[in-house]
């Protein structure tokens, strides 16, 4: 396969970012729910760390979630006591920006990242790779077990005890999510992701076919 990135199968080993003007997240109180730096290993947060935001997040995405947040986790974070236990509406919403405030926070955010991040070209799946890659999606690693997906049909299937990844193509970047699937432990490492035996190759497919996953794809 063409432009295969070099992985390295030994882990990363990521430094701690820290943001260059952090008056936005500091204003909003972010960190009191989310990890802003890789150092803070003691403190246990409500929300998904943000460290790596940079690398994780599209940017439009980002900005849009700050003005009209959007339910990602149908069963909370796993930290939520909470978590698997009830309907999301019972959890207290995501607070809402201005258009301002939104594009300042974005900003900052973007700039939150680690090293050593995968590059994955846009090159696209052909039908006979898609197919394949779903299925390992759905049967192989059983990812709807947990997560949301779209089927064939552009139907919105599959368990709730993840992230969804519906909108994944138009929230996540391509190559934080070949770097998440092949080492997860190094971003977040109590997290309840597995770490799968995948090859350079399969990964770099998977990544491709999550770019895929698009919230206007759904019928």
């Amino acid at each position: 396969m063409k432009n295969l990135a070099i992985f390295i199968f030994s882990g990363f080993f990521f430094l701690p970012s820290t943001p260059a003007n952090a008056s936005v997240l500091k204003d909003k109180n972010c960190g009191s729910c989310h990890r802003l730096s890789a150092e803070e290993t003691e403190k246990s947060f409500t929300g998904p760390d943000l460290h790596y935001a940079g690398n994780k997040f599209q940017p439009e995405w980002l900005n849009g979630f700050l003005q009209s947040p959007e339910i990602i986790r149908p069963s909370g974070f796993i930290t939520d006591p909470g978590f698997l236990k009830g309907p999301s509406e019972n959890r207290p919403p995501h607070p809402t920006l201005h258009e301002e405030e939104a594009n300042a926070l974005t900003e900052e955010l973007m700039g939150l990242k680690v090293p050593g991040q995968t590059s994955v070209t846009p090159e696209p799946l052909s039908k006979g790779q898609r197919a394949k890659i779903k299925y390992q999606f759905e049967r192989t690693f059983s990812c709807i077990s947990c997560h949301q997906s779209l089927n064939l049909a552009g139907k919105v299937r599959g368990g709730i005890s993840g992230p969804s990844l519906v909108n994944a193509g138009n929230r996540l970047q391509a190559n934080w999510v070949a770097d998440w699937l092949n080492t997860p432990e190094a971003y977040t490492a109590k997290g309840r992701m597995p770490r799968y035996k995948m090859d350079p190759a399969t990964l770099i497919q998977f990544a491709r076919f999550l770019m895929t996953l698009k919230e206007e794809n759904i019928k």
